[in-house]
Order: C-alpha cells, then sequence, then structure tokens
C-alpha cells in the first residue's frame, strides 16, 4: 500500500512540473505568447544547425593566377564536415576529379591535399596547360542539399619582346647589345636563353666576347652583349625564357664604308636615269615638231 502511494505522488509530480515551468516561461515570455515560445525554440535550432551543418571558410568565388607550366593550389576550407565527404568538379565538362582523398582522373597531374584534422582540401594540379584555365567546384552533400564553393583558375603564359625594331644594323668591329623583357609573367623565368640562328649561345666559349645579363623582377631584364662584331654575327637572334612565348630581331653586320658605297652607286643610278631620260626627250621633240608642222599646212 505505501508503494502504491509513493508511486501515485511521483507521477503526480512528473505530470506538474512541467506543466508548471512551461506556464512559468510563457508568463515570462509575454504572457503566454506562443509565437516567442517558437522564436526561441526556432532560434535555438537554428544555431544548433549552424554549428553542426558544414560550412565554407569562403563563400565568395576564388580567382587564383598561375602561369603556364606551373603549379595551381585551389583551396577549399569546410567547416562541421563530420562524416561527409569533399569532391572537386571540373566544370567545363563536370569530370569528379576526386572525392575524399581519393582521385578519379587518370591525369595524374591533378591530386587533392589534406592534413588530418584540417579544415583544408586543396585541389593540386601540376604542370599547368592552356586547357586547365577554367571554373572548378568544391563541394559538399548536406541534408538539405549541395553546398558550393567555386574556383577560377587563370593561366598566363608570359611575352618576350627585345626593346627596339624588328632590325639591327651594326657597324662591323662595333658592339652587338640586344634587351629582351619578359612581361606577363607572375614569377621569374627560371632560365632566359639566346640564340643565334637556332644556336644557343649563352655560353658560348669558342666565340668569345659573348656576355648575357638577367635581372630577375616583376619584368624580368635580359641583356645579350657581343663584342667586336664581324659579318658571320649577322643572323637572327632569339630570346626564349621558360613557359614563355619567345621573340626574335634579325642583326645586319656590314661596314661602314658598304652604305657610303651603296648611297654613291644609287646617286650615280639616278643620274644616269636621269641623263637618259633626257636624251629620249630630246630625240622625240625632234621627231614630233615637224610632223605637226606638216599637219598644219
Amino acid at each position: 500500500m505505501t508503494e502504491t502511494l509513493i508511486w501515485s505522488v511521483c507521477l503526480l509530480l512528473a505530470t506538474l512540473v512541467p506543466t508548471t515551468i512551461q506556464h512559468k516561461m510563457k508568463r515570462e515570455l509575454g504572457k503566454g505568447d506562443s509565437t516567442e515560445w517558437q522564436q526561441l525554440w526556432y532560434s535555438n535550432f537554428e544555431e544548433y544547425q549552424r554549428l553542426t551543418e558544414p560550412s565554407f571558410d569562403n563563400n565568395t568565388v576564388s580567382n587564383v593566377t598561375v602561369q603556364l607550366g606551373g603549379t595551381a593550389f585551389l583551396h577549399c576550407r569546410v567547416r562541421n564536415l563530420g562524416e561527409r565527404t569533399i569532391s572537386w568538379v571540373r566544370r567545363r565538362d563536370w569530370h569528379i576529379l576526386t572525392s575524399g582523398v581519393f582521385t578519379y582522373t587518370n591525369d595524374e597531374r591533378f591530386q587533392v591535399l589534406h592534413a588530418e584534422g584540417t579544415d583544408d582540401w586543396t585541389l593540386q594540379i601540376k604542370y599547368l596547360q592552356k586547357r586547365d584555365n577554367g571554373t572548378y567546384e568544391c563541394q559538399v552533400s548536406t541534408g538539405t542539399g549541395i553546398m558550393s564553393h567555386f574556383v577560377n583558375l587563370h593561366i598566363v603564359v608570359p611575352e618576350a619582346y627585345i626593346v627596339g625594331s624588328g632590325e639591327h644594323h651594326i657597324d662591323l668591329g662595333s658592339v652587338i647589345s640586344l634587351v629582351c623583357m619578359i612581361d606577363k609573367s607572375p614569377q621569374p623565368p627560371q632560365y632566359v636563353f639566346w640564340f643565334h640562328n637556332n644556336r644557343m649561345i649563352n655560353y658560348d666559349t669558342a666565340r668569345g666576347g659573348i656576355s648575357v645579363e638577367t635581372e630577375s623582377g616583376p619584368k624580368t631584364q635580359s641583356k645579350l652583349t657581343i663584342r667586336d662584331a664581324h659579318d658571320v654575327d649577322s643572323g637572327n637572334y632569339t630570346c626564349s625564357a621558360s613557359n614563355t612565348e619567345p621573340a626574335s630581331v634579325f642583326v645586319f653586320v656590314s661596314e661602314v664604308m658598304d652604305y657610303v658605297a651603296g648611297d654613291k652607286m644609287a646617286a650615280i643610278s639616278r643620274r644616269k636615269s636621269s641623263s637618259g631620260s633626257d636624251v629620249i626627250a630630246n630625240f622625240m621633240w625632234f621627231i614630233v615638231m615637224p610632223l605637226v608642222a606638216l599637219a598644219a599646212r
């Protein structure tokens, strides 16, 4: 009998206490305003959802610029990932490149980098080619759908140009000096080579008198100097840097007297031409005038 009485009291308390607490909370929220009670509940739920649902560290679109032939690192940081899986997708052809730490392409240049315990899932692309240019999507599946972060990869091709016109005229025995500029390069080139008629001359010890000075920077500059120029030094000179479109210029080496002699020959030719024209004009005058006089009679 006593045990039954005790259980009855416990059940009565279990029924009354939650009801009393709820009424008290409703009074504190505004005399039984159920709307505020729901707002409190939903705000707590949203806070819980915010703390447990995955989210990207950067919700904006990222832009990455890398030089042709270099290595690109596309970062994707996700908090509260839990047991979910990160995938990288190439938007150009919707090809799934990686899922988790596994790679789903035969192209060995692609790999995902992830350190255990971190939020960073980085897509690495080595030996970049022009066709790698485009948008890549980092995505994760959630209970409400797919969340995505986009990265635009821009491949740039540096260009070389040689200061001056397309032709250089050098006097025999003087110095050939050519300056090559490397433009549109995110990082300095690993090397700059000079070629004379398809033959590299950076380290030409047989010819001698050749020096190359390269200054790296936002605009890399390379200067080629050839002392005591000979006629065999005439020809095409090309500046070629790593992963860069090359530039060429033609150099003519000749004696100063050649120019003088050439000018004299041109003047003599003009005088001969002019003299010959005068003779022909006088001859035609003596033939045409009598004919005109006869026709007038």
